[in-house]
């Protein structure tokens, strides 16, 4: 799950446009947290989004793959980013808040925005 330094870079700064964020080192690749929820993930250089049942069509319709750190049938509930979104700031502030939305729901809680 290696992460390279620029990429890493990359993503952190185009996230930071909309909201601040953490990246978090962890097991080779690295976490992301915004408003005290983890939403997001990068690893082999490729920007994961946590999903649920509502945002998930979204990804899948733009023919993208689910995280899979341990082969095909180890699906995990975050899906790959569009190149073009984590390109376009206004695109991805619409997908990011889904999924800051997504992680806040599955912790239970409401996130910084009142948001269940």
């Amino acid at each position: 799950m290696a992460v390279s330094e620029s990429y890493r870079d990359f993503v952190l700064e185009q996230l930071g446009r909309v909201t601040p964020v953490t990246g978090k080192s962890m097991f080779g690749g690295v976490g992301i947290y915004a408003e005290g929820l983890f939403f997001a993930l990068i690893a082999e250089d490729r920007l994961y989004f946590k999903v649920d049942d509502a945002t998930r069509p979204e990804f899948e319709r733009r023919g993208m793959e689910p995280f899979r750190p341990f082969g095909a049938d180890s699906a995990m509930g975050y899906y790959e980013v569009p190149a073009d979104v984590a390109e376009d700031v206004g695109q991805l502030e619409i997908w990011m808040k889904k999924a800051i939305d997504v992680a806040a729901a599955a912790k239970g809680g409401k996130n910084k925005r009142g948001k269940p």
